[in-house]
This record gives C-alpha cells, structure tokens and sequence, in this order.
C-alpha cells in the first residue's frame, strides 16, 4: 500500500496539515509515542495573530525586531496576512480561545510585541487546548509508538519513511512526505520539550544532505522551574510576565531593568543573558514573583500553572519560585520556501519547528510559533493537494534499507554527557573555544559504535555547534563573548 500523505509528527503542524487533507486521500501520521506527547501540548502562552489588517505591518515589525533583522521579510509577511485567516477559521472550525466580559477575544500582551495580539485558551493551556481540538478534528490514521530511523530518498525524491514500531521494522511508503518532527530539546540537560523531541530528524536529514539553516540559533525560556526530577522542565510562561510578575533576587531586586528599558518585557534572549550574568556576579537565586496578582484572578487566568506548583508546595501568588533558564526553541532547521518544500525534492517537506522558514531569524517572537505551525501547515498542503505529486511505483524495488539498532550498551552515558556539554558549553553565553573543544568531544563520540538515535542526535549537534563556531559575532539569540572571539 502506498499513503497519498505521511506525516511525521503530531503536534500543531503535523496535525493541523492533516485537518486540511480531504478524507479521500490516504494519509498517515506517525508519532514516537502518544499523539500528545509533543510540544504543542504544553505550549501554555498562546498564538499571536494580528488582530487585525491595520495590525499586519506593526506584527512584522515586532518580528523583525526580535529576529535582530535576521528574518526573511517575505516569510514574516506571508505569517502575519495569513494570521488572521487561520484564527478564523480554526473558530470557525469549533476552537473555543477565551473571550472577555463582552465576549470578544481576549488578546492579551507578551514580552516584545508592541500591543496585546496573543490569543489564549483555558488560561495558560492554550496548547493543550488547541492539540485536543485538532485531534478530535484529525480525519485521518495515527500510528503510535512509532520511531522514525530513516526517511526514504533517492534522486530529489522522497519516497516514504522506515519505522521501528515496537520490534517491528516497517516501510512506509508514500507520493509525498512531510516532517512535522518538532526542535531538538532532549539533547541539552534543562529544557521545556517533550522527551520525545530530540533531534533524531535533523541527523536523518544531515545524512541525505539536506541542508539545514541557522542551526547556532537556539532560543532559551527565561522562567522555567527546573528543580524536578522531570526531564521536562516547569516552564513559566512569558504571559506571567505580561500580566504583571517580575523576576528578583534573593533581596527582592527587580534587576532587568538595568539590562533593558523593557525590563520584564524585553525580548527572551535579553531577560535569560541578564539572569545568566546577575546569577554569575551576585551568585543570587533568581526568582518569579507574583505579588502584584490578586489570586482569584491568577487561578482564572493561570489555572494549570497554579495547580502545577501547588503541586510542588507553592502558595501563590503569595510565594516566590525559583527560576532559571532552560532550552526552549530552535529558530533553525530544514530550510524551506514559502511552499514548506525541502530544496530541490519534489514531494518532501517540512513544517513547524523543525524547519526553517526564516520567520523567526536570530529569536523567536513569543508565541508566534503556534502561529507558524497553522499558517505553513496550510499553505504546504494547497501547495501538495495542486501539484498532486505521484512516485513511480517500479523504482520502489531500488530503494534499499540497512538494519538500524535502536540502542547499545555505551549510548547512556555519551547521552547524558551530550546533554551536560549542550547546556555548559553551547547554551546561553558560548566562547569559542569551548565550542571548538565541545565540537571534538562529538566527533570522538561520533568514533563510538552507537545506536541509531543517538547516533542522529550526535549528527544534529555537531551541526549546532558548527554553526556556532561558523557564526564569529553575537546577534541575538547566538552570544559569544567578545573576548573569547
């Protein structure tokens, strides 16, 4: 049997392409574990949009100026006219966002944007909100459990996907292939990621020599509670700090001021830098305050942060939390054209995290990913449903795969001590030659007989610290310290 459509994938991208393929088509989405486990569940801030067509030009500039300029203008263009048309149709569609007394949407403000374009849904689990909405409205299969090990190429075409499903090897093959795959949190030791998101596509593709971009640019959360056992991490999100909570030390200091005019609403590569340094001059604990919340409105309007912390023995908003920053983001990865196609394949794309459309350039404006996930979603699959690209079937018998082991006896521990170099030596503040000693540390691992993903994983941060190394000057999310240049 061949799909019309495989999706790798099941978070908002993954997902909503499939909500715009008709029924008719066969199409498969492929998800490591369950469908939920993704990053677009615990997305808390929400979806930015323009508000309206006046708003288009004030949203891309906003953009570009947390992108440093990095962006690619026609892209941010294409997000921002086509913001307005997604949100619509999403409600349309029967996506309940939280409205206000009147019952208009309630947009509200988040750190860099000039007014309040951010659309939420259940207070804080937008996410959440928004991922159960395009399951419950996902017409087509979803298989579980299923491990992506190679993507099938051959010749500027794709032809499907190589799955381990439990213990069974499958083929899946497929006219057109879409990666939906997500970033790559699971390989620095903090992050806000899924344990699912790890990197293992970007290595696939580093193996097909398909080009990835901006791999250097790696956002990190500012306010994350990290002192769980969990590998995912407490994320805090930004809207906390557009509703009123600031950051303090120990005394109770609000020192971002002294960092950036905007204070608690700077750009995050600006607020995690200022907690890095503060942290590293004072060794005082950072911490999220919320005594300017009246706590019926936090419980409203934060309802999942206020239970997750109760959780862990807060009372708030009348109690501080410790926070630091973790990994959160990745602006780079496929590079892609306005149409979500990956270079010169023909029936091969990319959507979401994992790809590089050059929206979001040296640093992501917050909540414009969500964003980015609905409006290339549905313009890559009219772009797929017009070309309507069909494989020959008689070159299937060309396409060969090898055996891959999953896992072997050293991938543990070179895992950990991957996720440990990631965070110390290619995180927040980089110095050259830490990333030039952390890149021969990953090419010795590389000599290793390792299993497939972590193999992958090993592939993908090379890239990231190549780029790093590649990129001699600070801009944006990428800080070198100038004295190590």
């Amino acid at each position: 049997m061949i799909y019309d459509y495989v999706i790798i994938g099941s978070g908002v991208a993954g997902l909503n392409a499939a909500r715009y393929i008709p029924i008719d088509k066969k199409v498969l989405i492929v998800c490591k574990k369950s469908p939920w486990e993704c990053n677009t569940f615990f997305a808390q801030g929400g979806v930015a949009s323009a508000v309206d067509e006046s708003d288009i030009a004030s949203h891309v500039e906003d953009t570009l100026i947390a992108g440093v300029n990095q962006n690619d203008k026609k892209a941010v263009e294409f997000l921002s006219k086509h913001s307005i048309e997604v949100i619509k149709d999403l409600i349309n569609g029967g996506m309940k966002f939280d409205t206000n007394a009147k019952g208009q949407l309630a947009y509200t403000k988040e750190a860099a944007h000039s007014r309040s374009r951010i659309l939420h849904a259940d207070g804080d689990a937008t996410g959440r909100e928004l991922h159960m909405f395009l399951l419950k409205n996902c017409p087509h299969e979803v298989k579980t459990n299923s491990i992506v090990i190679d993507i099938l190429v051959k010749n500027k075409i794709a032809y499907g996907v190589h799955i381990l499903n439990g213990e069974k090897d499958e083929i899946i093959y497929a006219h057109n292939t879409i990666i939906a795959s997500g970033g790559v949190g699971s390989i620095y030791r903090y992050h806000t990621n899924s344990t699912t998101i790890a990197g293992d596509i970007q290595g696939i593709c580093l193996e097909k020599n398909i080009k990835l971009k901006d791999m250097e640019m790696m956002q990190f959360h500012p306010t994350v509670f990290v002192d769980s056992p969990d590998a995912r991490k407490q994320l805090l999100t930004e809207a906390l700090r557009g509703e009123g909570a600031i950051i303090e030390d120990e005394d109770g200091y609000a020192f971002l001021k002294d960092y950036h005019k905007d204070a608690e609403l700077a750009p995050r590569d600006v607020v995690s830098r200022a907690i890095f340094d503060y942290s590293l001059k004072t060794e005082s604990k950072i911490y999220l305050s919320f005594k300017n919340f009246d706590k019926q409105f936090f419980k409203k309007r934060f309802p999942n942060i206020y239970k997750d912390l109760k959780d862990c023995g807060f009372d708030l908003p009348f109690e501080r939390v410790p926070i630091s920053p973790a990994f959160h983001y990745s602006m780079g990865g496929i590079e892609v054209d306005l149409n979500s196609k990956v270079g010169k394949y023909e029936n091969l794309f990319a959507i979401g995290e994992v790809a590089c459309t050059g929206v979001h350039g040296a640093n992501r404006l917050a909540s414009n990913s969500l964003l980015e996930g609905l409006v290339f979603s549905k313009s890559c699959v009219e772009y797929a449903l017009k070309k309507d690209f069909k494989i020959d079937e008689n070159k299937l018998k060309d396409i060969k795969q090898p055996y891959y082991e999953l896992q072997k006896k050293p991938d543990k521990a070179i895992k950990n001590a991957l996720r440990d170099l990631m965070w110390k030596k290619v995180g927040i503040v980089r110095t050259r030659q830490n990333l030039i000693d952390t890149l021969d540390e990953i090419n010795s691992y590389l000599e290793e007989d390792l299993g497939r993903l972590l193999y992958l994983r090993l592939l993908t941060a090379k890239s990231i610290i190549q780029s790093a190394i590649d990129r001699k000057v600070s801009i944006g999310a990428h800080f070198i310290k100038e004295n190590e240049c």
